[in-house]
């Protein structure tokens, strides 16, 4: 059965190749058919036409393709807003990062909250913090290459968080006379 199917194939390609008539017409137009046609000529195809294009290579200069250090980043804490005042007995709040313009490669993020990094540096700028005492604090957002180089870092944001009391404090009582 598979040779018959071959030999089928073999067949319906020779086939394939028609034999090409050219002729020109009484108002001078140049036509090509497949099928004869009075005063045309058989027009011989080479076997092996093909169309190469050869393209140069692409050069790169590394001194005209931009550094991190040439393009200005510019880093911003979306969430939460300046002064903000967050208010969560556990102390739990997320911020929210962004850099402009967008980078294609990957990059890293790091938060820092009072000067001191918040976890290992992550891939985007969605930070769950957790655990954080109450009272006011600065949060800066850096972005760094892979390798632990910073690029860009955010201005300080200044937020504030609420805690109720763990402990009521007492009421004095009015003194009588």
């Amino acid at each position: 059965m598979r040779s018959l199917t071959l030999i089928s194939l073999l067949l319906l390609s020779t086939l394939a190749q028609a034999t090409v008539y050219k002729w020109i017409d009484k108002d001078g137009k140049v036509h090509y058919s497949d099928e004869p046609h009075p005063n045309a000529q058989i027009v011989e195809l080479k076997d092996k036409t093909l169309n190469q294009v050869a393209l140069p290579a692409a050069q790169v200069n590394p001194d005209t393709r931009p550094s991190f250090e040439e393009i200005r980043y510019s880093v911003n804490i979306t969430s939460p807003e300046e002064e903000a005042t967050i208010r969560d007995n556990n102390g739990e709040f997320e911020v929210i990062a962004t850099i402009t313009p967008e980078i294609k490669s990957q990059y890293l993020m790091v938060l820092k909250l009072d000067g001191k990094p918040i976890g290992p540096p992550q891939m985007g700028g969605i930070f769950k913090l957790t655990h954080v005492e109450r009272g006011e604090h600065i949060l800066i957002a850096e972005v760094m290459t892979q390798n632990g180089k910073v690029f860009a870092s955010s201005s300080p944001r200044k937020i504030f968080l609420h805690q109720a009391a763990l402990k009521p404090t007492p009421k004095k009582q009015p003194k009588s006379n």
